[in-house]
């Protein structure tokens, strides 16, 4: 099913200023526009910006009631799914959706760099949606969302007695997961990792995570929106860059959850979208 956006401007508040757990005031880059340095595959951490989304930032800005058709393009929307310029100088040009960023509610489409220099601000994008509803017959205790038929397929899954055995870069307790916990639903937006604990990122190696990363959240479920439940499993895509406010951090969007805990998780360094799919 086809759904369009448009290229969004960056957006800021009339006071710039966010606040670090430190008390440190920092007026940084954000979300929003065209990001030409910061790509799916690259470092989430140690960028001098605040959400920082990478590629292109795309919106449906229709003002009906409820703003139903912006709510429709982050639903349908896929990791994975075909994107297409339908106006401006690049028109015709292909990229893929890398993801989708909640609260701003923007979706994240991944162009090469030189497609991004014909860019304008306005410009339509049309991503051919596909993935809403997928099932996993053979196991039924873990519950798909977010992903395009086409990437899970490439990702090398494995599932024995109801078991799905999932690559990912990082295992990550859900203390450490921050806002976005306690939504009604998973399926648009994401929740943040909270580094605001060097313990925490000593530990499980969360200096290094990278945009695109499919990460393992242990003790957290998601089937009816993001909640603790021991013994749960969830598996994510990590879409935006880290945050120096409170509670947030890089943002991770649900692909894959069990509230029976029927994932099971193993270390694969290479476990990141952009391999999968072969963007860079």
């Amino acid at each position: 099913m086809s759904v369009l956006g448009e290229v969004v401007s960056p957006i800021f508040r009339k006071m710039p200023y966010n606040i670090s757990p430190e008390g440190e005031a920092v007026v940084l880059p954000g979300v929003g526009g065209i990001t030409y340095n910061v790509r799916i595959g690259d470092k989430a951490v140690g960028w001098e910006g605040d959400h920082v989304e990478p590629g292109v930032s795309i919106k449906n800005l229709e003002k009906g009631e409820g703003k139903s058709a912006n709510t429709a393009l982050n639903i349908l929307c896929c990791v994975g799914n075909e994107a297409r310029m339908v106006s401006g100088e690049a028109k015709g040009e292909r990229g893929v959706v890398t993801g989708k960023h909640g609260g701003i509610e923007h979706v994240l489409v991944d162009f090469e760099p030189e497609i991004l220099k014909t860019l304008v601000i306005g410009d339509k994008v049309m991503v051919r949606a596909c993935g809403l509803g997928l099932k996993l017959l053979d196991c039924a205790d873990v519950r798909v969302m977010n992903i395009d038929p086409g990437l899970l397929e490439k990702i090398p899954l494995a599932c024995e007695d109801g078991v799905l055995s999932v690559p990912v870069t990082q295992a990550i307790p859900a203390a450490a997961m921050g806002s976005g916990i306690g939504t009604s639903h998973a399926y648009s937006g994401d929740y943040d990792m909270q580094l605001a604990d060097t313990t925490v990122i000593e530990e499980h190696g969360l200096e290094d995570v990278r945009l695109g990363d499919l990460v393992a959240l242990m003790d957290a479920d998601h089937t009816y929106g993001r909640v603790y439940r021991k013994g749960a499993v969830s598996i994510g895509v990590v879409v935006h860059c880290d945050c120096v406010v409170s509670g947030h951090g890089p943002g991770v969007m649900t692909v894959l959850t069990s509230s029976q805990g029927k994932i099971l998780p193993s270390i694969d360094p290479e476990a990141n979208v952009a391999n999968y799919i072969g963007i860079r």
